[in-house]
């Protein structure tokens, strides 16, 4: 029979090596490299736990690990919250917003669309401040998706647009401002002005991510939309066949010659399971992501299955976390949104001259 061994509780009088622990074990739990963007105060009878990623969800995930340890002495309180850092961006930052992902792929079809609501939708699930926004010009589905297809932002000053709220964070859309039944025959410059302005002139809450709805492609048009839009970083999606995967590849290549970093694949469609006798069966290959990842050094950060809940919610505009008939299909999004958040701390500089809007709040203490 084998027992466990129980953990020496922590003494609490050496504060500078209890911090350092529990930051050590939240380094290695969380998959992050460093531990210098987690903090840890210790004060009479409480530890404070700050981290760089979203972490409201994971609370009592947290404190289980480091009662494992033996890291929470007895008749201590412990409280995680999360301050997620502004990361570097080569152009003007936008206001109010700390960081900006693009979710891209390099051909139509594999549905991004879909990838970019649903990693919103986990990462506000995970607590962090959430906006989305819609830069596909020519084909808007946003909309449809968070069921504001009847919504037009509103404007208290005639020169800024107040963002659509939805399923607990805003968003912005070509679609909100032109006719559903028209199509939107714009040029490659005039499109990137119409992108700009949803940009800049959209007043943003405070946020910590916000997801950029990229048009599919790798053309002229998206590669002004990437230059033009202040990029944090970017995911990319595929589907397991090789046509996507090349066109994916590209995808990649350009966001590494415009220096703006990848941090992972989500490959959809990667397999269906059937519902009755749950046999996997890859309709479209396997394991391209895998290939593409490894090629290229990218972590994947999701292999999403064929499923019909995916497309009712997204057909009917209904967040996939509001159901809670398949918790599997959420956690695979909440993971994707954990591995994505981490890999931000793990690839990107923290920007030391970052500011708020108006109040020359230093990045840290921005929260």
């Amino acid at each position: 029979m084998f027992f466990r061994k129980k953990q020496k509780q922590v003494e609490t009088n050496d504060e500078p090596s209890t911090s350092s622990a529990i930051s050590l074990a939240l380094k290695a739990h969380l998959g992050i490299e460093s531990s210098d963007l987690i903090q840890v105060v210790i004060s009479a009878k409480e530890i404070s736990i700050s981290l760089p990623i979203p972490s409201t969800l994971d609370e009592a995930t947290i404190l289980e690990v480091l009662q494992e340890r033996g890291l929470i002495p007895s008749g201590y309180q412990c409280r995680v919250a999360s301050n997620i850092p502004m990361f570097a961006a080569k152009q003007a930052l936008v206001t109010n917003v700390k960081n900006i992902v693009a979710v891209s792929s390099g051909k139509g079809g594999v549905g991004k669309s879909a990838t970019a609501v649903n990693l919103a939708l986990a990462l506000t699930k995970l607590g962090a401040r959430v906006g989305i926004l819609d830069a596909d010009i020519y084909g808007p589905s946003v909309p449809i998706m968070l069921g504001t297809t009847n919504a037009s932002p509103e404007s208290n000053d005639n020169k800024t647009m107040q963002p659509i709220h939805a399923h607990g964070m805003v968003s912005n859309s070509i679609g909100y401002l032109v006719d559903n039944e028209h199509a939107s025959i714009w040029r490659g410059p005039m499109a990137s002005k119409a992108l700009q302005q949803l940009v800049n002139e959209t007043k943003w809450p405070l946020l910590d991510y916000l997801i950029v709805d990229m048009p599919p492609g790798t053309g002229d048009i998206q590669l002004t939309m990437a230059q033009n839009i202040p990029l944090t970083a970017a995911v990319v999606v595929t589907t397991p066949q090789d046509i996507a995967l090349s066109d994916a590849g590209k995808g990649i290549a350009m966001f590494e010659k415009l220096d703006i970093p990848v941090v992972g694949i989500v490959e959809n469609m990667s397999f269906f399971e059937c519902p009755s006798c749950h046999t996997q069966s890859p309709i479209f290959a396997s394991g391209g992501a895998s290939k593409l990842g490894s090629r290229y050094k990218l972590p994947v950060l999701a292999e999403v299955p064929i499923n019909m809940q995916i497309r009712e919610n997204a057909d009917n505009g209904h967040s996939l976390f509001a159901d809670h008939s398949n918790t599997h299909l959420q956690d695979i999004y909440l993971d994707a949104a954990r591995s994505m958040a981490a890999n931000m701390v793990n690839k990107i500089k923290v920007s030391q001259v970052a500011i708020a809007s108006g109040g020359g709040i230093d990045i840290t203490r921005l929260d």
